[in-house]
């Protein structure tokens, strides 16, 4: 009995050593490939050897400037992509002289830093437009034979929408050195858990190499109308900005840029990176004219909430509800109206309010396209030329936050005041937190003009389309805030 139980424990720890050494063995701890072929073991040091050459530090310098006095601190948002420093305590005895004294003229030079990546073998390096904006001067290092050689540099375009720059290293006349240069991938087909490989400058520690995966793809952080971002666990901090992220072929598939870090202003394991076909895409205007040319449809668009979808009597909710339509622009001009559903610009079609803004903006302007939407119940076929995107024209992405309802006519003093061009609608003078509208996201300033899409004109219209609001169902609200006209729909309790 004791032997045979001897064996049985013997046997066990075997098969326990057995599949502990599968699970701890190269071949499963490096996944697997498309291809099912395992990761060779030196992949990433390969990777590191090859592509860390054409990998650049970035530095530059700008002018002093005197800010104006002022009588008390302007306090400033959090930087979604934190620099050196950033998280330290601030000076109290400073914030004590500003307030009694004004800000004291600094005159030191104001220095960046960040990294970059060249693209072909005459020196064009792509990086984040935040490592250089306001630069005077810009430095890169490029690692030669194991030593770091120093170049001037030229900012030859940059676009500030999607956070992307092209510079191209100083040659002295007569120098034909050919750069090393990294090959640019394609993002189009990247897959959640593929490997990837970080190389930068973080807090100054030239061709720092982190690796990780791709955590998740299509990431919107709030950092502009284009927001596409891919996420990954590489490890990316303050100086990665503008370094490539690179797939295990070697091929960058974007451009690290943000992180979302804790009270130390370091990594936490959550990093983005612009997909490189976003650059791609962009990189011949760069190159031709220092700018992008984008397409602009001239609409003010709104996600579609489940109320909105109800109101509107629609059967989905993809799509982007158009809540203002710019006189005079595109859209305009081609027939869309406000209320309209957008759900398929160019044949490609508007999942989410989000896509329809990057496809316009690839759209080349002067381009005669067909845009579907849903117009009371009925899908609609409109030819629209797109035109140019001007800065004054951006996309604005109507958006509702919550608070709540009281309402007054417009006087003269108060059309003035809010820069209204009439006095018709009502004006919401107070609100009730907690309530139906304040949940809806109806706020104090707002201006009602429709309710269930018929017009208001003054306070006894409103309290007549009231008073035919049964309880249980949702009141359509169109609201104009801030220069801009928004759908609100209020479920009555």
């Amino acid at each position: 009995m004791f032997k045979s139980f001897v064996h049985r424990a013997r046997l066990t720890s075997l098969v326990f050593v057995f599949l502990l050494s599968l699970i701890i063995s190269p071949e499963v701890l490096f996944a697997l490939s498309s291809n099912t072929q395992p990761l060779a073991s030196n992949i990433f040091v390969e990777i590191a050897k090859k592509q860390n050459p054409a990998v650049v530090n970035v530095s530059t310098k700008a002018k002093a400037e005197v800010a104006p006095q002022r009588n008390f601190p302007v306090p400033r948002p959090n930087n979604p992509r934190p620099g050196p420093g950033q998280g330290k305590s601030p000076d109290p005895f400073r914030d004590f002289y500003d307030r009694f004294f004004g800000e004291r003229q600094n005159q030191q030079p104001k220095r960046g830093m960040g990294s970059g990546f060249v693209i072909d073998k005459e020196g064009h390096i792509l990086t984040n437009y935040h490592v250089i904006e306001g630069a005077d001067e810009i430095v890169v290092m490029l690692e030669d034979n194991g030593k770091e050689k120093e170049y001037t540099a030229t900012l030859i375009g940059s676009d500030s929408k999607t956070d992307i720059a092209l510079v191209k290293i100083n040659r002295e006349p007569g120098d034909t050195t050919e750069f090393p240069f990294l090959k640019l991938g394609s993002s189009e087909h990247l897959e959640v858990g593929e490997w990837v490989v970080a190389i930068g400058n973080p807090f100054g520690l030239s061709h720092t190499v982190t690796v990780g995966v791709v955590s998740a793809l299509g990431r919107s952080i709030g950092a502009g109308p284009y927001d596409e971002f891919i996420q990954t666990d590489a490890s990316i901090n303050p100086g990665n900005s503008g370094g490539p992220l690179i797939n295990i072929e070697g091929e960058v598939i974007g451009i690290n840029t943000a992180i979302i870090s804790g009270n130390t202003g370091g990594n936490v394991g959550i990093g983005f990176a612009i997909p490189i076909n976003i650059a791609k895409g962009i990189l011949k205007d760069l190159k031709e004219t220092g700018s992008v040319t984008r397409g602009w449809l001239g609409v003010m668009i709104q996600k579609i909430t489940p109320e909105l979808e109800k109101s509107f009597g629609l059967n989905q909710s993809e799509g982007a509800l158009v809540g203002d339509v710019i006189p005079d622009g595109p859209a305009a001009k081609g027939g869309i109206l406000r209320g309209d559903v957008i759900t398929k610009f160019n044949n490609q079609l508007v999942r989410e309010m989000e896509d329809l803004p990057k496809i316009v903006a690839a759209t080349h302007p002067g381009s005669a396209v067909d845009v579907e939407v849903i117009r009371d119940g009925s899908l609609k076929v409109l030819r629209v030329t797109i035109e140019v995107l001007q800065d004054s024209k951006e996309v604005v992405v109507a958006k509702a936050d919550p608070l709540g309802l009281q309402v007054q006519d417009i006087t003269e003093e108060i059309a003035q005041g809010l820069k209204l061009q009439d006095l018709e609608g009502v004006l919401v003078s107070d609100v009730a937190a907690g309530d139906a509208a304040s949940e809806a996201g109806i706020r104090r300033g707002d201006v009602i003009s429709e309710m269930n899409r018929a017009p208001v004109k003054n306070v006894e219209d409103y309290q007549n389309l009231l008073a035919s609001v049964q309880k249980g169902s949702s009141v359509l609200f169109l609201v104009k805030r801030g220069g801009s006209t928004i759908y609100i729909a209020v479920k009555v309790a």
